[in-house]
């Protein structure tokens, strides 16, 4: 037995244990220099196993020695695998990024790939097996398998093409046939999603490829809302969509680029369906905007004289009595800073409430200016700016049942905002000699006074403590990658 040549296949071995632990202990974000230890050992086992007489292109040298014959053909097919794993990193360092679903995907396919003519140059070089018969036993296997995994082959290729058109990826907000969900992951089989139930649905890749795919979140920076209605067919369309046009300007996060629409979506003998719609920038948005614009809506609608539903369903007696209510007195009802008044005192305070009509562009209390009064939005659309010290900015948009000019009331202060009428307004307009009767009877209407004020003046700071977003510098190479 030739202990020199034993112990240098035995150092064979130790390199290949050695890329093992070597690539496991190394971080897998640097990826290039895993790849060039990789290179650099297989080159060294390649030289080694060279220099002492073991080729892979040929069977072992020593047949008649069991144990180096052994040796020498293990080591002769462990390179062949070795150059395949060691080919297959480099082509996944130089033209994949890992991280990105389809490049896994296709590197598995052409690291599976790589791996069979591995397998079948060890079979034929090394091993001296015969290798037609072997591809022709292994074509006819291929066939009978393929017809029994028919539909995992479906699955398969479904995925690579939706991996290659990429009609979505993870993360994004997708709707497949009638399955709604966040797309989680995407393998070989099937697309997982996360639906808005917190369950997980998983769908078959070759199912993906024959439905209906919706992706919500393309474009990244537009996606569309709706809320839909329905009003008794007795009210004359005109009125509804007025109402609902004027909820959809009262909210500022819909996009300007794209107006927001009113419509009719059905007509029926009893209802009448109509539909609201417009674009947000962001998806996470839609739920919060959605709920906002049926409270608009709602809003509108109301101050419109409007019910939602049938105008024929019968009245509880608190119904009853907000039908005997006057426009001003439903106001008080609604608005939250009135409700720790006595129904007594909402009653008197309504008639003394005075109607004031505003044209759109209006200015109904200037900034800086120290108002006598407190109004109350009927109907329309007010936008409140307040000035960052170089411009006006838009703050927010107030619409039926909101208040203005509770700081002159309170303190005679001036006003911290600019308020302008978007569409045509009607306020009620309570004077300031009125309120104070008011205020020195009951310290929580104040009270609630002053919490509105707090509040106000808690989101014009925040709004002109924003910081403009940072625009990043793009490049040729970052167009290169994201092409």
């Amino acid at each position: 037995m030739n202990i020199p040549q034993i112990c240098s296949l035995i150092a064979g071995f130790a390199l290949l244990a050695l890329d093992l632990l070597v690539w496991h202990l190394t971080p897998s974000v640097r990826m290039l220099h895993r790849t060039l230890v990789r290179m650099s050992i297989f080159l060294l086992f390649s030289w080694l196993i060279i220099a002492i007489g073991v080729s892979p292109l040929q069977p072992s040298p020593w047949p008649d020695d069991v144990a180096l014959n052994m040796l020498s053909t293990v080591l002769a097919v462990l390179w062949w695998f070795f150059a395949a794993r060691t080919l297959t990193v480099v082509l996944s360092a130089m033209f994949f990024n890992r991280g990105e679903h389809a490049a896994r995907l296709f590197q598995d396919i052409i690291g599976a790939g790589i791996f069979l003519v591995a397998i079948v140059a060890a079979a034929g070089y090394v091993m001296q097996l015969p290798v037609k018969g072997l591809l022709a036993t292994s074509g006819g296997m291929a066939i009978i398998g393929g017809l029994a995994l028919r539909s995992t082959l479906s699955d398969l290729f479904s995925g690579v093409v939706l991996n290659t058109t990429k009609p979505y990826q993870v993360d994004d907000y997708v709707k497949i046939d009638s399955i709604e969900g966040k797309v989680v992951d995407i393998d070989w089989r099937a697309t997982h999603l996360i639906t808005s139930h917190g369950s997980m649905a998983v769908i078959p890749n070759s199912i993906v490829a024959n439905a209906k795919v919706l992706n919500f979140s393309r474009p990244v920076d537009l996606h569309g809302v709706n809320i839909t209605l329905q009003v008794a067919a007795q009210v004359r369309p005109g009125r509804v969509i007025e109402a609902l046009e004027r909820a959809l300007q009262g909210t500022r996060h819909l996009l300007a680029s794209h107006p927001p629409k009113a419509s009719v979506k059905s007509a029926g003998p009893e209802f009448i369906e109509y539909e609201a719609r417009g674009f947000i920038a962001s998806i996470g948005q839609r739920t919060e905007v959605c709920n906002h614009l049926f409270d608009l809506a709602h809003r509108h609608l109301e101050a419109a004289g409007i019910s939602l539903g049938s105008a024929t369903l019968a009245l509880d007696a608190q119904g009853a009595q907000s039908q005997r209510w006057s426009r001003q007195r439903l106001l008080l009802e609604d608005v939250k800073i009135f409700r720790s008044l006595s129904e007594v005192q909402r009653d008197q305070l309504a008639q003394d409430m005075r109607l004031v009509e505003c044209l759109p562009g209006q200015v109904v209390l200037e900034l800086a200016q120290v108002s006598d009064c407190l109004m109350v939005i009927s109907t329309g659309v007010i936008s409140a700016s307040v000035h960052d010290g170089e411009r006006l900015l838009e703050a927010a948009r107030m619409g039926p049942g909101e208040v203005l000019g509770e700081e002159g009331i309170l303190s005679q202060g001036r006003s911290r905002a600019q308020f302008r009428c978007i569409t045509g307004c009607v306020l009620f307009r309570i004077d300031q000699v009125t309120l104070r009767a008011y205020l020195e009877q009951g310290d929580e209407f104040k009270a609630a006074l002053n919490k509105l004020q707090l509040f106000r003046q808690g989101v014009r700071q925040s709004l002109l403590l924003q910081k403009p977003v940072a625009i990043k510098k793009g490049g040729f190479l970052r167009w290169l990658k994201s092409a």
